[in-house]
């Protein structure tokens, strides 16, 4: 008997799902804010953007145009980012996640190119270094999920093999990043009479099922696909808030 290798989720289907839960947090946050469950499965979306940023990374033949595609984006996103979160057309105090992903590709693009040849005794202080500056940059420009943001794409670019100690990594760097940088709102949970608290951010780890049951499978592609992907965020920010807008 021949035994065939799963195929697991496509690339395809892990972006449906991301942008899926990202409409549900964004219809939390305009339309629907009572209904907390939308948040909560929204947490899920921003790791697998990030691990789908790695990927595009890993396979795209021209780096400076997937970058310049990232930069155009959060340019153009940069609007309807604003009208969301601070109902002006400019909001300095917190910037679109384009230019969170924007600064993680630049850092990982600088750690592909020190990585080659090297031995892990150099390679390894320049990550820790980059990482602590895409960290600081997050911060301080205010990007979405801030420096905690780029660290989950870094993470995903550090441990990108499927290997048992990289699945490891993933799950240790995401825990830490979500249950203790980011933290936020907590859920009390009594269980056998035992009371604890459940973190929000901590269902962002729920998105290593998804990303674990992918294996590289490409699934549908085409280039108007791809500018969906793009596009969806703009334009759907946009339209929940002239949604938004008409409803109050």
């Amino acid at each position: 008997m021949v035994q065939t290798k799963a195929k697991g989720i496509s690339s395809f289907s892990l972006h449906i799902l991301a942008m899926a839960l990202m409409l549900g947090d964004h219809l939390w946050a305009t339309l629907f804010p009572a209904q907390e469950w939308l948040t909560c499965i929204g947490r899920i979306a921003f790791p697998i953007f990030a691990f789908m940023i790695v990927e595009g990374f890993f396979h795209t033949s021209n780096v400076r145009r997937y970058i310049s595609r990232i930069f155009i984006f959060a340019i153009v996103s940069e609007i309807p980012f604003n009208l969301i979160y601070g109902s002006s057309l400019i909001y300095p105090f917190h910037q679109n996640v384009l230019w969170t992903f924007l600064i993680a590709l630049l850092c990982i693009t600088f750690l592909g190119k020190i990585k080659e040849g090297k031995k892990w005794w150099v390679t390894w202080p320049v990550i820790v270094i980059t990482a602590l500056a895409g960290y600081l940059l997050g911060t301080i420009t205010m990007v979405d999920y801030y420096g905690a943001g780029v660290l989950t794409v870094l993470t995903f670019y550090i441990f990108h093999e499927r290997k048992w100690w990289c699945f490891l990594g993933q799950f240790m760097c995401l825990a830490v990043l979500n249950i203790w940088v980011i933290g936020g709102y907590f859920y009390p949970v009594t269980l056998a009479g035992y009371e604890f608290q459940i973190v929000q951010q901590g269902f962002a780890l729920l998105s290593l099922i998804p990303i674990w049951l992918y294996h590289g499978r490409q699934g549908y592609h085409s280039k108007w696909f791809q500018y969906v992907c793009y596009a969806f965020y703009p334009a759907h920010l946009l339209l929940l808030y002239w949604i938004w807008q008409w409803a109050i």
